[in-house]
């Protein structure tokens, strides 16, 4: 299993929540000169997302060459207004895969953009799991939605602009569209100030099929003493729970920190399904309450840490477009651990053995009954359980 391609010399900063998030992300969109690239699986029009839209008409207007790419599920409402005043700018929007009727079975229905990263003049990215919607958007939702993303500068930019470009060259390809490619402005990097060695990985269905499951699965098996892992969606296949269990059972502590809160029915019960497995091998489990969790990323042995889109799911891992940043560095580590422990220690409820072992026998069958259920409609029709918070 060949590990990611480290770039060194980066400096990477962690951004935790939209209300951190957007005013960093949208202060480098006010000062590109040449291009911004902005792919998004959910863009809403909603109060962030036309903040943000209104950033890239500034920019636009100033003379920016700007590319925007969204998912035509997550993205099926963005009104057609908001893209026609976009387009009056001079910024070219396109939907990856416009929406498939739900009651249309197509095996393809579920490979989505679920990327969510911003490109501002080959000097600036953000690569994370954070969609352009508003961190309270949902009802009677009282705190804001619990996500991660990351600011990258430095040389490792150059990689993810290249997957970037070439995503957008191939839809823009497959739709026929004449929007010229543009030109490399590949201009020399400015320094980051950083020595952290990172890599961007993808998931897609051509040559990338398991990076992001390969990267978690290399690191697992080599940790010594500390796996904690926040997942949004997460039902792994039978490889990834074994090298969990494996770890445990050789003294690692492994912490899972899950989504609490009923978003989608069908998926909170598909993951409790795997809870007595891990319980018994003595992972630790804690489940978010305090809002809606979004969070997809991990921190192992305190060096090795990853933020991205990805859930660990059959939809992340075996369909969706995902993109990762993987970061081998203490001190990020150790950042990203730090706000995790907080999340854990003041948002979350831990699972007990005896109290989870106590539970109805139908409860148990049910949450098996769903979890196969999901992974046996994600191999054979694509199904979609919905996307009205702006989440998946």
């Amino acid at each position: 299993m060949a590990g990611p391609r480290f770039v060194p010399d980066n400096q990477i900063t962690l951004l935790e929540n939209g209300e951190t998030y957007f005013p960093v992300m949208e202060a480098a969109l006010d000062r590109a000169e040449h291009e911004i690239y902005l792919i998004s699986y959910i863009f809403k029009n909603d109060a962030t997302g036309r903040r943000i839209a209104e950033a890239l008409r500034r920019a636009a207007l100033r003379g920016v060459e700007i590319r925007v790419l969204v998912d035509g599920f997550g993205s099926d409402h963005l009104p057609e207004t908001m893209i026609a005043e976009l387009d009056a700018a001079g910024v070219m929007v396109m939907k990856f895969r416009p929406r498939i009727s739900p009651w249309t079975f197509r095996r393809h229905r579920l490979r989505r953009l679920h990327r969510k990263i911003v490109i501002v003049d080959q000097s600036d990215a953000f690569v994370g799991g954070i969609n352009i919607v508003d961190d309270v958007d949902t009802p009677d939702q009282t705190s804001p939605r619990y996500d991660y993303a990351v600011h990258v500068e430095g040389p490792l930019v150059r990689d993810i602009f290249v997957s970037t470009r070439r995503l957008w060259s191939r839809v823009t390809w497959t739709r026929f569209k004449t929007w010229s490619r543009g030109r490399d402005r590949r201009a020399p990097l400015p320094e980051s100030g950083g020595g952290m060695r990172a890599a961007f990985l993808v998931r897609n269905n051509i040559r990338h099929r398991r990076d992001i499951e390969d990267a978690y699965m290399q690191a697992i098996e080599q940790s010594q003493w500390e796996i904690i892992i926040a997942n949004a969606y997460f039902f792994p296949g039978l490889k990834f729970r074994h090298a969990l269990m494996e770890a445990a059972g050789r003294g690692v502590r492994v912490v899972l920190l899950l989504q609490g809160k009923k978003e989608y029915r069908l998926l909170h019960y598909a993951s409790k399904a795997l809870y007595g497995s891990f319980l018994d091998a003595g992972i630790e489990i804690h489940e978010y309450h305090n809002s809606l969790m979004h969070a997809k990323v991990a921190v192992i042995d305190e060096q090795w840490s990853t933020v991205g889109s990805s859930n660990l799911d059959p939809f992340s891992l075996l369909l969706s477009l995902e993109a990762n940043v993987v970061v081998d560095d203490k001190n990020f580590a150790g950042t990203l651990k730090r706000s995790l422990e907080k999340s854990i220690a003041g948002g979350a409820h831990q699972i007990q053995p005896n109290i989870w072992k106590a539970q109805p026998i139908w409860l148990r069958m049910v949450s098996w009954l769903c979890y196969g259920l999901v992974r046996v409609m994600t191999g054979m029709t694509g199904y979609a359980p919905g996307k009205d918070s702006g989440n998946m």
